[in-house]
């Protein structure tokens, strides 16, 4: 067994591989749609790609679920 995979308390496997994060910030979505942050808040949601509003007010920040984002890129180069 590798030094760095041994079994906890719980039998959980310590040393995994790293998780991508679930969700990504306005500016990545942008930046993969070679598109503005200002289009992706303005126009995205029109468009069918939901975003998740953290907090209240004008100043929340919206973030988006990746693999809805690829789900969703690969939906337009259909149409």
């Amino acid at each position: 067994m590798n030094p760095q995979q041994h079994t906890g308390e719980k039998g959980q496997r310590h040393g995994r591989q790293p998780v991508e994060p679930v969700l990504i910030e306005t500016a990545e979505v942008a930046t993969m749609l070679s598109m503005s942050t200002s289009w992706v808040y303005r126009e995205a949601s029109k468009l069918g790609l939901k975003g998740y509003k953290l907090g209240r007010g004008r100043n929340a920040k919206v973030l988006y679920k990746r693999a809805e984002v690829f789900r969703w890129l690969e939906q337009q180069k259909i149409h």
